[in-house]
């Protein structure tokens, strides 16, 4: 059984930077030692914006200039980088580049760990089970973070919800 873990948009911007926060640092040691004891393949999202971010609907909506292409907030954190094997750019929450390579690479278990676990988590989650209905998709709750405590906990009983293992 192949299996793909994804660590989403762990970037500067999310974890130090202009939307960081205490949570997302805090899971960044774990989610360190979580890749170097994963036994597959490793996808890293990206959230990738533009100098015109704040005139997307995204930016009308969130108008926090963040994971702008090529600067440093848009890099993935230092501890992390280095240990993926692929990276996929996003322009939105969730990519659908990541579903076509769940079902070319035939993954059948997949694992996510990440932020934001209300937005681009659950995002990505849904895309893995909507190009993949039968994988097995794991949420690890204690290697990811939201906005709040609060949203973190609704976006993980929304993904069992959905039949999701949330570990």
């Amino acid at each position: 059984m192949r299996k793909l873990l994804v660590v989403v948009d762990m970037q500067n911007d999310f974890v130090t930077g202009a939307l960081g926060t205490k949570e997302a640092q805090a899971i960044v040691p774990g989610i360190v030692d979580y890749i170097k004891n994963f036994d597959g393949d490793i996808i890293a999202t990206m959230d990738t914006h533009y100098d015109n971010y704040l005139d997307t609907q995204e930016g009308k909506k969130l108008p926090v200039v963040h994971c702008i292409k090529d600067t440093e907030g848009w890099l993935i954190n230092k501890d992390i980088g280095n240990l993926v094997d692929w990276r996929v750019l996003k322009d939105t929450f969730g990519s659908t580049k990541l579903g076509e390579i769940i079902v070319a690479e035939e993954f059948e278990e997949i694992h996510f760990v990440g932020v934001c676990t209300g937005i681009c988590v659950i995002s990505n989650a849904v895309i893995a089970k909507s190009f993949n209905p039968d994988a097995h998709i794991v949420i690890h709750k204690d290697l990811c973070a939201c906005v709040s405590p609060e949203s973190h906990e609704r976006a993980l009983e929304s993904m069992r919800t959905l039949q999701m293992d949330v570990v």
